[in-house]
């Protein structure tokens, strides 16, 4: 079947709420299950399995570390890491966090220094667009969470929420300025190409939020609103992450300015898909929902394929939907699941 419309225009017609060709499809994978499925179709490049399967992956683009050598083992905010191997698959895990020794926030003023976007070149950003002018880019965004559990230790920042505010709002915004201003440095010099920046935090665990709404309405949604507004200022759609059970505070997410909701995992307590769609389906893009915790690494193939029409069935009614797995598929995950999941939806997501 020919296609109709470029993964960039499949994209934006979904934002748009315009009448699109199919359901587009996104790609996440770890880097062992993208090369046994490069391996396993012959292709010799990313673009070409991208080609292959129908899907239409988003191009992420940043900008070039020119700051200070920096250890292999480090990072710019002066983490260590080390790879750590699983079943079937590397991660690289935190093992020093720089600013867990510090007591009170002065201790931290008087003795961390925050990098900044003079260690990076922004000049690099056209050349990272070019040939991919057809797929959607990503670039910008925020997780500062994520580095501040670093910089402190996972415990150690969720004991902060409580004890020490002080030091959590302090650090907090010393990275959201950061995101805010490299965000801004990239769209300055993508000139206009960038559709989507990823603003995200994982607020939610399998069954509950992972802090209170009162600590994400304080904390959280009023620096991120800042950097939605920037997106929005730059015509940009804000691609929203986060794991989990979050029913109860996707409403303060939409009314932040949010436009795409993911990952959707609809065997979190109170992430229906029906009763999202019909509370939210008309206020945000639904992005992802194949569930790789256990469909897509446990499941037949006709299980992936079921799963992949009542996707498109529910989350895709009317529009709305972009097909994609929950998170990174697993090197656990049979590439025949991967490619029912591709194929399905390639064949079914032409219902419109």
């Amino acid at each position: 079947m020919e296609e109709e419309m470029t993964p960039r225009e499949r994209w934006l017609a979904v934002l748009r709420r315009r009448k699109h060709d199919r359901v587009p499809m996104d790609y996440w994978g770890t880097p062992e299950v993208t090369e046994a499925l490069m391996n396993h179709l012959k292709c010799r490049s990313l673009r070409e399995m991208y080609e292959r399967l129908h899907i239409d992956a988003v191009i992420s683009v940043s900008p070039k570390y020119i700051g200070p050598s920096i250890p292999d083992d480090s990072d710019i905010y002066g983490c260590r890491y080390r790879n750590v191997k699983y079943r079937g698959g590397t991660y690289r895990e935190c093992i020093y966090h720089p600013l867990a020794k510090y007591k009170t926030l002065e201790e931290i003023k008087r003795n961390y220094e925050w990098p900044t976007v003079d260690l990076f070149d922004y000049s690099v950003i056209p050349d990272q667009i070019s040939g991919y002018e057809d797929y959607p880019i990503m670039g910008g965004g925020s997780e500062p969470f994520l580095i501040y559990k670093n910089l402190r230790g996972q415990m150690q920042s969720y004991i902060d929420l409580l004890i020490n505010p002080d030091i959590v709002h302090y650090c907090l915004d010393k990275l959201f300025e950061f995101c805010y201003e490299n965000t801004k440095l990239i769209y300055e010099h993508a000139s206009g190409k960038i559709m989507l920046s990823y603003v995200a935090e994982d607020f939610g665990s399998q069954t509950s939020l992972l802090y209170s709404p009162k600590h994400i309405r304080e904390l959280f949604l009023p620096r991120m609103k800042r950097m939605i507004d920037l997106a929005h200022h730059y015509s940009v759609y804000v691609f929203f992450h986060s794991d989990g059970a979050i029913r109860e505070i996707i409403p303060d997410m939409i009314r932040a300015g949010i436009d795409i909701l993911n990952p959707i995992q609809w065997r979190c307590r109170g992430m229906d898909r029906e009763e999202l769609k019909r509370e939210f389906g008309d206020k945000v893009v639904f992005h992802g929902g194949m569930d790789n915790q256990q469909t897509l690494p446990f499941g037949s193939e006709e299980d992936v394929r079921r799963e992949v029409r009542d996707n498109i069935r529910i989350l895709g009614a009317d529009g709305g939907y972009i097909l994609a797995p929950c998170h990174n598929i697993q090197p656990i995950t049979p590439i025949k699941n991967i490619l029912a999941m591709y194929n399905e939806g390639y064949r079914y997501g032409r219902y419109i």
